[in-house]
């Protein structure tokens, strides 16, 4: 019998009544593992604790409350005395919002040919941003000054739109790092053509606990104008920031924002898991331990006749080479995504969650399939 969440009692009786059509039920196994996704993982304990928090008694809309008054605080602990937080939904509001803000409608944004921006945003930046994206192929998902320059060119060409935004993945989407220095250089480079660079931090804190820095050193320090940072891949039950690292290159985000259909009106509650993410150490805990379990994933299944890691693992994704029989075997008893079809390629996410118990059964699946 599922477990079920009995409504209070009525207005009418005061009775508590039973489980009924209306009465909240479990409908999952708690125990199911999946690695398509950190999207896939609940809400971290502490973080839910925080939501409880603030749930009691009014608090004034739209980000007036006393939660979202403190996020600029627990955001300048980080990445600086400037930076204004700017909470929303999802991620791809985040870079949406983040990229109108710093753009205008003839200026179009510099970013990898595998970056989430271009490829799994179903064209919003472009479509409801009005972007032109102008993308540059990789090796493994990250650019540099040389790459950028294939598309930094045509300013003062009133037929090109004209490049303004350099825009980077942290982790990128092959689950490679930027390390601070590649960064710097990058902004460095940027801003001498006279354009800005967006982070789209969605595991910013995985590249963080992965190279062993600060978030403001991957960001505010090496130059970055403007983030997106995730929240919800590391903890939090909804919710992303677009952060304002230089304020003199963003206009209007407030109303960018509206108009995006990503102003919260009950913001206390994005706010607040903010703010047990990031005031201690929970950001850092969290994706730490998602990386390591990554890192064992990948080591388990080292050397497995038929599987081949197709990408050095460096936070908490792993890429390998499978034959689509065993793929489509493995897939019956967890969900994962095939990257590319073409190759084989598949890709397996750990999480906050994930335990090694969960590492040593899925790669024992993984051996028991290789080997059929």
């Amino acid at each position: 019998m599922p477990d079920a969440v009995t409504p209070g009692p009525t207005p009418e009786t005061g009775d508590a009544p039973g489980p009924g059509p209306t009465a909240a039920r479990r409908r999952h196994d708690p125990a199911s593992r999946g690695f398509a996704s950190d999207n896939y993982a609940g809400v971290h304990p502490e973080v839910l604790a925080a939501i409880a928090l603030a749930n009691d008694g009014h608090q004034v809309a739209y980000g007036e409350d006393a939660y979202s008054a403190h996020l600029d605080e627990v955001f300048r602990a980080h990445f600086g005395p400037r930076a204004r937080a700017y909470p929303v939904f999802n991620g791809t509001g985040a870079n949406v919002v983040a990229l109108q803000a710093v753009t205008e409608r003839w200026e179009s944004v510099i970013c990898a040919e595998s970056a989430h921006i271009h490829v799994d945003e179903c064209g919003a930046p472009e479509k409801v941003g009005g972007l032109k994206l102008l993308t540059v192929p990789t090796e493994d998902g990250r650019l540099t000054p040389e790459l950028i320059d294939r598309q930094a060119w045509g300013w003062g060409d009133q037929h090109r739109a004209q490049p303004r935004v350099v825009s980077l993945a942290q982790s990128t989407e092959l689950g490679t790092v930027y390390g601070p220095e590649e960064i710097a250089a990058i902004c460095r480079h940027a801003h001498d053509h006279g354009m800005l660079v967006h982070l789209d931090g969605a595991r910013l804190a995985n590249a963080a606990a992965a190279l062993g820095c600060s978030l403001g050193a991957l960001t505010t320090d090496a130059g970055v104008d403007i983030l997106s940072y995730g929240g919800t891949k590391n903890g939090l039950m909804f919710g992303e920031a677009v952060v304002v690292l230089n304020p003199d290159a963003v206009r209007g985000i407030e109303y960018v924002r509206k108009l995006s259909m990503q102003l919260a009106s009950k913001m206390r509650f994005i706010a607040v898991q903010f703010e047990a993410l990031l005031a201690g150490d929970l950001w850092l805990r969290n994706a730490a331990h998602a990386n390591a379990m990554a890192a064992r994933l990948a080591e388990a299944v080292r050397g497995i006749p038929g599987v081949e890691l197709s990408h050095p693992v460096r936070s908490n994704a792993v890429f390998a080479v499978l034959p689509a029989e065993v793929t489509a075997r493995l897939q019956k008893r967890f969900r994962f995504y095939t990257w590319d079809e073409a190759t084989g390629e598949v890709r397996w996410m750990t999480a906050f969650d994930t335990t090694e118990d969960d590492i040593d059964a899925f790669a024992a699946a993984i051996r028991e399939e290789a080997a059929g």
